[in-house]
């Protein structure tokens, strides 16, 4: 068990949870017409997935470059998402 604790399954794990959730969701709102819009669902997913890439592939012993460049991409999601939500705001 802490073997699977320690691992990239973990994050496996975590990762397939966290695309299953957005799918639901994306499920729900198209066949029940309400739920979370696309525009604020999708950007904090991404956020949150590359995060999880990043972690995943530091502890599989991945190559530092992939690493930074799902970093970089995590902040850009997360910039994005605060730069679109601060504008509806004013």
């Amino acid at each position: 068990m802490m073997e699977f604790l320690a691992g990239p399954a973990l994050f496996d794990l975590v990762i397939a949870v966290l695309v299953l959730e957005a799918l639901l969701l994306l499920a729900w709102r198209s066949l029940r017409g309400g739920g979370v819009p696309l525009a604020d669902l999708l950007p904090p997913v991404l956020s949150g997935l590359f995060l999880l890439l990043a972690f995943r592939i530091w502890v599989g012993e991945g190559a530092w470059l992939w690493v930074a460049l799902c970093l970089l991409a995590a902040l850009a999601a997360h910039l994005f998402d605060l730069r679109r939500r601060w504008r509806t705001q004013d």
